[in-house]
């Protein structure tokens, strides 16, 4: 009775896994389809935004060199490069997978609150109180991160990557899908990555990593954060090190959340 018992909870908690899933998912169509009728404003706003000259990114680069006494050694004056579909269904796919995207983006706070409400259960009172706020920092952190990626690591790889030439021979013709992939992958990546506090908060929780730990391998960490914006940057130094000095704030703002939830885990045991 007891191991039927044990299975049917196994199994309850399955199904309501399966549930918050399919409302998460549910939420992403919704959102998607909106996006999907906006499809003026999502590629040539959005997604052609950054092969622009007059891209914000650009044009602050720009400024930002005339004001050091650079000149215009920053300032981007062409994009050599065009895009083209070159498939039967080429377009059509990225428009669906592009507003599938942008879905999961714009419903990022929702999904987390579907996890928040599915991990909660297990959680203590005062464990719930104490990550009180967790969806709103969560998301902020995401669309942080989002904007990172748009604005910062997908210009400087649309820009390096679409005046690279081998020969003048050559003339750069990007792919549709190509084009997306390297927007979607920089700004999905940079969201993601954004969540690294969240990430160590859960993981000193389940007693997974310690503060000392981070700090011990605080070197090892920063290979891989170079090794990560190598990674998700065009390979110039300029740009990796743009990327890196946000991921390394992160990891310490990481170091300092682990300590926080690491000494509060031992007060309580002491409590006890």
């Amino acid at each position: 009775m007891s191991n039927a018992s044990d299975e049917m909870s196994f199994l309850d908690h399955l199904e309501e896994l399966r549930w918050h899933l399919i409302r998460s998912t549910l939420a992403i169509v919704i959102i998607g389809s909106v996006a999907f009728i906006a499809k003026d404003f999502i590629f040539d706003t959005l997604l052609f935004g950054p092969k622009k000259i007059d891209f914000f990114t650009y044009r602050l680069f720009c400024e930002l060199s005339q004001s050091l006494g650079q000149g215009n050694s920053l300032c981007i004056e062409e994009m050599p490069f065009r895009i083209q579909s070159r498939t039967m269904s080429g377009q059509f796919s990225a428009h669906l997978w592009t507003s599938l995207t942008a879905g999961f983006i714009l419903a990022f706070p929702y999904i987390i609150f579907e996890f928040w409400r599915f991990i909660s259960p297990g959680l203590h009172s005062n464990e719930r109180k104490n990550a009180r706020g967790f969806i709103f920092i969560a998301s902020i952190l995401f669309f942080i991160g989002v904007l990172f990626g748009y604005y910062i690591v997908t210009p400087l790889s649309i820009n390096f990557l679409g005046n690279y030439t081998v020969s003048n021979e050559v003339f750069n013709d990007f792919d549709l899908s190509s084009y997306i992939s390297l927007l979607r992958a920089s700004v999905l990546s940079s969201g993601l990555i954004f969540e690294l506090p969240i990430l160590m908060y859960f993981l000193t929780k389940i007693g997974i990593v310690t503060p000392q730990f981070l700090k011990t391998n605080r070197k090892f960490a920063i290979v891989v954060v170079l090794i990560l914006s190598a990674v998700i940057t065009p390979p110039d130094i300029a740009s990796q090190v743009i990327v890196t000095i946000p991921i390394l704030i992160l990891y310490e703002v990481s170091i300092f959340i682990s300590k926080v939830v690491f000494k509060r885990q031992q007060k309580e045991l002491k409590n006890v």
